[in-house]
């Protein structure tokens, strides 16, 4: 005998097919409400394109988002440099502050928000090309140096710097000053021959003036003789005491001011008037214990070879104030070749008095001749009207 089938009651099944829908349902509405897992996240497209070997120079990097906005923005190079930029208001896109350098490797790191709210990540690596040729430059002063109240901002480029290229390279220089003073670029022709540009205040620089320089000329190019410049400068300087010196030709005198009132005054023999001295102001440029004179330097020929102490040098081509024991006529007459002889203790005074960026002006003299502003630091030979008419910007 056969058991009977068991039946199973079947009255709950509407109730749990209704719960299975209803759950169903839930998820599908979460899906489309509050879960972001289906939403498309912000598309952030990088310039130069991620992966490329060989970028252009004199390209900016740019990152653009669409659907959504940049919540940050990290440029590294391959040294580990952060690179600066802007992020434009609202998020929407980013932008270099400069060009990009040759032969360097960025890192670029994103992060995004989409309108949805769905954050997301992303890197991008690229790589510039190499410059055929590179420029650098040579700034005076030093940073960290403490100097004179004449001192210009002074930058010498190693390679030609093209006409055309001059204005952007002048934009791309800033000077910080604190406190706040007036100066102005203006492109010289050093002595050397080389290129050159220099700022410098429309009066002298008042004492204890705290000077930053910044050049955001990596990536720029100088032309076609020039080349790239690779990197970006920035450094900065002091103004010191306000140490002058006043040369009178026909008393055969220099004074020394501090803070505009005298403190010392010596004798000495200025430029014969054969060789007269240079006029106008000059700003002391370097300074050296000992030296020889050699009038080969200053087209005297063979004429003669003397060793001297306490130089200070003026100009490029060879205006100095130095020690001249050999000289017998000192504070009788001047009978030097241009420059301004003192007893070796006098000159030393002077050497100590005086820093790098003082000024020494020089009255008096039948030199007819202007000093060109690249003979040395001569930015002071010029008015502030002429001065302003040398830069690129005008």
């Amino acid at each position: 005998m056969h058991a009977a089938p068991r039946r199973h009651p079947v009255r709950f099944l509407p109730a749990l097919i209704a719960t299975a829908t209803l759950l169903s349902a839930c998820g599908t509405s979460g899906a489309a409400g509050s879960s972001k897992a289906d939403e498309p996240t912000t598309k952030v497209t990088v310039t130069p394109a991620a992966g490329s070997k060989s970028v252009k120079l004199g390209s900016a990097i740019s990152i653009r988002a669409d659907g959504g906005k940049l919540t940050s923005v990290e440029v590294k190079d391959d040294q580990g440099t952060k690179v600066d930029g802007r992020l434009s208001a609202g998020g929407a896109a980013w932008a270099s502050d400069g060009k990009v350098r040759p032969k360097t490797t960025y890192t670029v790191k994103t992060r995004a928000k989409s309108t949805g709210g769905k954050e997301s990540a992303a890197t991008s690596v690229f790589t510039t090309e190499a410059a055929d040729k590179v420029n650098k430059l040579t700034n005076t002063p030093g940073g960290g140096q403490t100097v004179g109240t004449g001192m210009p901002v002074s930058i010498l480029f190693d390679n030609p710097v093209a006409k055309d290229r001059q204005a952007g390279i002048e934009k791309a220089l800033t000077v910080t000053t604190t406190p706040h003073v007036e100066g102005a670029w203006g492109w010289v022709k050093d002595y050397s021959g080389k290129d050159r540009i220099d700022w410098r205040p429309k009066d002298y620089w008042p004492s204890g003036t705290k000077v930053s320089v910044k050049g955001a000329l990596a990536g720029i190019d100088s032309g076609d003789n020039g080349g790239w410049f690779a990197r970006d400068y920035n450094f900065g300087f002091r103004i010191g005491a306000d140490h002058k010196a006043v040369i009178d030709v026909p008393s055969h005198t220099l004074t020394m001011y501090e803070n505009g009132k005298k403190v010392d005054s010596v004798v000495g023999s200025a430029g014969s008037p054969q060789d007269p001295t240079r006029g106008g102001v000059h700003t002391v440029r370097s300074k050296n214990a000992a030296e020889t004179m050699d009038s080969s330097t200053i087209g005297h020929g063979n004429e003669w070879m003397l060793d001297s102490k306490w130089v200070t040098h003026l100009t490029a081509s060879g205006t100095f104030l130095h020690s001249a024991p050999w000289n017998n006529k000192l504070g009788v007459a001047n009978t030097s070749h241009g420059c301004f002889g003192m007893s070796t203790g006098d000159a030393k005074k002077v050497y100590d008095f005086l820093t790098i960026g003082s000024t020494v002006e020089v009255n008096g003299t039948s030199n007819p001749n202007k000093t060109d502003v690249g003979n040395g630091l001569e930015v002071w030979q010029e008015s502030w009207q002429q001065w302003q008419q040398r830069s690129a910007l005008k």
